[in-house]
């Protein structure tokens, strides 16, 4: 069947996002310890970069993806840094869980987060190139078309219904969480996050 190209970007989006990651944990914690709508603010952050990159692929920015390929390592090392700080501030976070969603600063940090923690994947870029080619989600001949804008539209409305998603799945449960199950979350998740910036750096040969 044929989708139309809106709802295959909502697809592309929901699966590319749906994998758990450092992102995915990030969400996780912050819907527990802060409430369900700062980990949506959050998750809109990889939503806005997982956007970029379904432009990027579905637009054919030749020039863009030349930059992602030829500095690869850089980003990897950069993204990879960001992770081990956040897994180290995040293991040391606070314990109170908070009433209300974060302060508007708290919002900003975490959107910007996420934000770059996807961006500095290059591994996204790929995985939207690979999916996109693999369903010949739109005719590069007219990549300006309006089917194209369409399919952007899709990955962003997509990806944000998988951090909403989430987001709201996890608050649900936020009540039953102690103190002392949010500082062992803060603890896991820091290790998860050091763990997953480690891995970035390996693979970037360092």
């Amino acid at each position: 069947m044929d989708f139309p190209p809106l709802i295959k970007g909502i697809i592309i989006g929901f699966a590319i996002a749906a994998p758990v990651g450092p992102v995915g944990v990030l969400c996780i914690r912050r819907a527990l310890a802060d409430g369900r709508v700062a980990a949506f603010v959050a998750g809109l952050g990889a939503a806005v970069a997982d956007t970029f990159y379904g432009a990027v692929a579905a637009w054919g920015l030749t020039l863009v993806t030349d930059f992602l390929n030829n500095h690869e390592t850089t980003l990897s090392v950069v993204g990879g840094v960001f992770l081990l700080y956040l897994g180290w501030a995040t293991f040391r976070a606070r314990t109170e869980m908070l009433p209300t969603p974060d302060t508007h600063i708290g919002l900003v940090r975490d959107f910007v987060s996420t934000f770059l923690i996807t961006l500095t994947n290059p591994a996204t870029i790929l995985a939207f190139m690979a999916v996109f080619a693999s369903i010949t989600a739109v005719q590069m001949r007219n990549p300006m078309s309006m089917d194209a804008g369409l399919l952007i539209l899709g990955v962003f409305v997509g990806s944000a219904a998988w951090w909403g998603l989430l987001s709201a799945v996890t608050g649900s449960v936020r009540d039953r969480f102690s103190p002392r199950w949010l500082r062992w979350l803060n603890q896991g998740s820091g290790v998860a996050l050091a763990v997953f910036g480690v891995a970035v750096l390996v693979n970037a040969g360092l």
